[in-house]
């Protein structure tokens, strides 16, 4: 099993740490952020493949910012794949 640890940007969270084994995400752990949802969306990855939630979350958009915490998740996933 895998630890990635990712700063997102443009985002209010602040750190995002991933265990991923063969391609699974098997937990997130988000710092800072809106705790409750963040809490939410680790919980419904558990399980999920990397490229499933690349393309579930790429591209969400908050308010009229050019993303959000999902796609900050999609963004530090892609970056991920490129260093395996």
């Amino acid at each position: 099993m895998g630890k990635y640890v990712y700063q997102p940007k443009g985002v209010c969270s602040k750190v995002m740490e991933f265990e991923i084994d063969d391609d699974t995400i098997r937990s997130l752990k988000v710092t800072g952020g809106c705790s409750g949802n963040l809490r939410g969306i680790s919980s419904i990855l558990r399980g999920k493949s990397v490229d499933e939630v690349i393309e579930a979350f790429d591209g969400i958009q908050c308010g009229n910012r050019p993303t959000s915490c999902p796609d900050q998740i999609a963004q530090a996933l892609k970056n991920y794949k490129t260093q395996e």
